[in-house]
C-alpha cells in the first residue's frame, strides 16, 4: 500500500471509531444479552410538575430533586424536568416516572410521543393524581386505570388501609397489610383488555367527599402490561397515593416503589435496592440531568 492509501485507510478507521459512527453496511452489531442488559444502569426520566397544594402535599418538584438523588445513589442514570419529555429525551429512557397533577391531559403530539415510547417497550410508573385527566377512557388503556378530572372521587386526609392482594409478587415482598394517612380514589375507569393486576386494595374511608362510597374496596397499587399495535409489550406500575409527600420516604413504601420502578424498566426488581459508592467525575458517573438534555 502506498503512502496515500495508508492515510486513507487510517482516516476511514478513525471515522468508524468515532462516537455515533455507523458500522459498514452488512456488519452485525453486538446486541446485549439478558445478563448484560441487567447489568446496565437503569435509565430513568422523572416527569414532574409545578406544586399545586399546601405544605407537604403534591410536592412534584421536590420529588424530582429528592428522587434524582435516591435513584442516582442506587446506580441509575436519572434525568427529568417539569415539562412533557421530548422524543429525544425518551429515546435514552428505560422507565418514565410521573408525578404530576392531571398528567392524563396531553396534547395530540404528546400522546403520539408517549405511544411511540411505549411501542418500543419503554416502562411507565405513575404516582397519585398523575392518573387524572379529561379522558379516562383513553388514559386507562395506558396505565390500567384513570380518574376523571374535576369529579369528586377521592377521600381527603384519611387512613388508607392496604390489603395486600398478591403478597407473592416480588414488588410487594416483605409487606403485609398496613395503613398510611393519605388520599384514595374511587369511581375509577378501568382498562378491560387487558385488565390490571391488583397488588393491593384499600377500603374507602367515610369522609365527606366519599359519601355513598365508604366501605368500598378499590385497587390502589397495581401493575399493567400491554402491547400497543405494532409494538413491544410494555409495563406500568401504579401507586395511587402520594398526596402527602412524606409517604414517599415511608420505610414500607419507598422499597416498594424502587422495586416497582425496576420492574417497569424490565430489570430485576432488586436492581435499585442497593446504595452504591459514587464514582468521581471523569470515570463515567453522571449527576441528575447531566448530559441528557434536562430541561
Amino acid at each position: 500500500m502506498n503512502g496515500r492509501g495508508l492515510v486513507a485507510a487510517i482516516a476511514v478507521a478513525a471515522l468508524c471509531a468515532g462516537a455515533g459512527a455507523q458500522p459498514p453496511a452488512g456488519t452485525q452489531t453486538a446486541v446485549p444479552n439478558a445478563a448484560e442488559q441487567s447489568a446496565l444502569p437503569v435509565r430513568i426520566y422523572i416527569r414532574a410538575g409545578l406544586k399545586t397544594h399546601g405544605p407537604g402535599q403534591h410536592d412534584y418538584p421536590q420529588l424530582l430533586a429528592d428522587w434524582s438523588k435516591v435513584l442516582t445513589e442506587r446506580g441509575a442514570l436519572v434525568d427529568g424536568s417539569l415539562h412533557f419529555p421530548t422524543a429525544a429525551e425518551l429515546a435514552s429512557t428505560d422507565v418514565l416516572v410521573m408525578y404530576k397533577g392531571d398528567a392524563g391531559s396531553m396534547a395530540a403530539d404528546e400522546k403520539a410521543t408517549l405511544e411511540a415510547y411505549l411501542k418500543r417497550g419503554g416502562g411507565l410508573v405513575s404516582f397519585h393524581d398523575t392518573l387524572c385527566g379529561p379522558d379516562p377512557d383513553y388514559y386507562s388503556t395506558i396505565v390500567g386505570g384513570a380518574k376523571k378530572h374535576g369529579q369528586t372521587n377521592f377521600t381527603l386526609e384519611a387512613d388508607v388501609p392496604y390489603t395486600i392482594v398478591d403478597p407473592s409478587n416480588p414488588i410487594m415482598q416483605g409487606l403485609s397489610d398496613f395503613t398510611i394517612r393519605d388520599e384514595a380514589f374511587f369511581l375509577m375507569t378501568w382498562a378491560r383488555a387487558p385488565e390490571i393486576h391488583v397488588l393491593a386494595t384499600a377500603t374507602i374511608a367515610p369522609t365527606p367527599s366519599a359519601k355513598g362510597h365508604e366501605g368500598e374496596k378499590v385497587p390502589q397499587i397495581w401493575t399493567y402490561e400491554r402491547t400497543l399495535d405494532g409494538g413491544t409489550r410494555y409495563r406500568a406500575f401504579v401507586w395511587m397515593q402520594g398526596h402527602n409527600y412524606a409517604n414517599f420516604a415511608d420505610p414500607r413504601i419507598q422499597p416498594m416503589l424502587l422495586r416497582g420502578i425496576a420492574w417497569a424498566a424490565k430489570r430485576p426488581v432488586d436492581a435499585l435496592m442497593t446504595i452504591r459508592p459514587q464514582q468521581g467525575r471523569g470515570t463515567g458517573a453522571t449527576t441528575p440531568g447531566e448530559g441528557r438534555g434536562r430541561g
